[in-house]
């Protein structure tokens, strides 16, 4: 809290300003101290009016025994909650400090109704069913995925679960390890995480859906496809749809090609599982979303921020990592699909700033609107008036592509798109008087990879390409040594960046 020229300045999402007490109508303020309690805690301020200037109370020892009161009398349970008087110029007001809390939900109590508050930006609103069913399971210190089934496990298999784990891992499988990853209780029953996982899973809500509209809004589709499986499964197909209706093309440079993809593999695949892993899964008719326009990709999924506040409304780096679904999102760690540690929203702006210079666009953007969660891509090779033309993208690549001039009898390739491009690829060897000599595969398999994931370790390379690390390692120093490839930063924390234009490096 903050005092300046006998103005209170505080943030609207924890802090409430009351003029005077208002005894007759206690819920006014009652339902802001339940809400407080069942967010992230809060502040009324008594003696201030709503455009945060101190009136100071007339007699604030008897205000604060009457608040004391009623919240013994009103709330239950009774909160953590400490009166506060505070003199400032002359005049008195009263802070109730109303501490987060861990036996939620906190209800306000009248005439036999029990009715549970949450905290909304600037205003204390009634809970809905699936906030109320949030804060009954954090006042049990339990989650939804967490909670068990009546499910038998022996009567359900974990292959692909199990086949994917060897895959992602190179380690073999343990079925000691549906217990201890939380699929399955001590007693084999299912938890509802299990369910998810399963290979015939049969939860409803399991599901996403996928359209690829044409143009830029939503009018008619030129495909549209439902999956419903467990989460593996869904990752897989979700991914597949949007590699599928995504343009992905290169151009031709000296002696190497270079990658054009609309999007970044990596950005997109870290989106959707974070769509999948913190959706809300107690919304029984939502599911997942995949909507792809032609200058966009957006991913939607039921459930808001789980703190209640407006995404748009905070700093993307300072947003800690809460999970909804911390057993459907250790499984998926465990599959090596996501980080241990650190918000994947950052992760996803990070990926795209991490994209070489010729690629860096808009950076995703999150939205909440209502119940739901948006992430919208914006295709890297889309401006204002529609798609970059080839001469604007080899400004782009190489303010001196004059000496690889473009060749208008060659089309850019692209590849799982209905739409075909008719854009032209630039920078033919053929028209210099020395041929180089072209990049060995696994040489160009490096190059493509970082187009899509400029921190890529050498170890994820290796497994990716299906050579050993020490030949990666031989090709990234050859790579290096061309001036091809530069290395930014420590070798944890650090990305890649391709060098366009390897005869000016410094």
């Amino acid at each position: 809290m903050q005092i300046h020229n006998n103005i209170l300045i505080a943030e609207c999402s924890t802090y409430d300003f009351k003029e005077m007490l208002e005894r007759k109508k206690v819920k006014s303020w009652l339902k802001s101290v339940s809400a407080f309690a069942n967010t992230d805690g809060g502040s009324l301020f008594y003696g201030v009016n709503d455009d945060g200037v101190i009136v100071g109370l007339e007699n604030p020892q008897a205000d604060a025994d009457f608040i004391s009161e009623m919240i013994k009398a009103r709330l239950d349970p009774v909160p953590e909650v400490q009166l506060i008087p505070i003199e400032h110029e002359g005049h008195t007001l009263l802070e109730v400090k109303v501490k987060a809390g861990t036996l939620t939900p906190y209800y306000y109590y009248q005439d036999g109704t029990r009715t549970a508050y949450v905290r909304v930006g600037n205003e204390s609103v009634e809970c809905n069913s699936q906030q109320l069913l949030s804060l009954v399971l954090k006042g049990t210190h339990m989650t939804w995925d967490s909670l068990p089934t009546q499910v038998d496990a022996s009567k359900h298999s974990f292959i692909i679960l199990a086949n994917t784990f060897r895959e992602q891992t190179h380690q073999e499988w343990n079925d000691k390890y549906l217990e201890s990853f939380g699929l399955v209780t001590p007693e084999g029953k299912l938890t509802n995480a299990g369910l998810l996982f399963v290979d015939n899973c049969t939860v409803f809500q399991s599901r996403i859906f996928c359209t690829r509209w044409t143009g830029l809004y939503k009018d008619d589709a030129i495909s549209s496809v439902e999956h419903r499986a467990n989460l593996v499964l869904l990752l897989k197909y979700g991914m597949d749809f949007i590699k599928n209706y995504t343009m992905s093309g290169w151009v031709k440079m000296p002696n190497y090609r270079l990658n054009l993809p609309d999007y970044s593999d990596r950005a997109i695949f870290e989106g959707l599982v974070n769509h999948l892993i913190h959706r809300d899964y107690t919304v029984m008719g939502g599911e997942v979303h995949i909507d792809i326009y032609d200058d966009r990709v957006e991913l939607v999924s039921p459930g808001a921020m789980l703190d209640g506040t407006q995404i748009q409304d905070r700093d993307i780096y300072k947003v800690p990592s809460m999970r909804r679904n911390p057993v459907i999102a250790d499984m998926f760690t465990q599959l090596d699909y996501m980080e241990k540690r650190g918000s994947g929203l950052r992760k996803m702006r990070e990926l795209t700033e991490k994209l070489p210079n010729f690629l860096q666009g808009k950076k995703p953007q999150y939205q909440t609107e209502a119940t739901s969660f948006y992430t919208t891509f914006y295709n890297l090779n889309w401006g204002e008036n529609g798609r970059i033309p080839v001469e604007e993208v080899a400004n782009r690549v190489n303010s001196t592509l004059e000496k690889y001039p473009v060749n208008e009898k060659s089309s850019v390739k692209t590849f799982g798109d209905s739409q075909k491009s008719s854009e032209k690829t630039f920078g033919d060897s053929q028209k210099t008087s020395v041929k180089p000599k072209r990049l060995g595969r696994t040489a160009q398999s490096i190059l493509d990879l970082i187009i899509s994931d400029g921190s890529i370790s050498q170890d994820k390379m290796a497994e990716k390409i299906g050579v050993s690390k020490r030949a990666i390692e031989m090709q990234v120093a050859n790579l290096k040594a061309k001036g091809l490839l530069v290395r930014e930063g420590a070798d944890h924390g650090g990305y890649w960046r391709i060098v366009t234009n390897p005869q000016n490096k410094k």
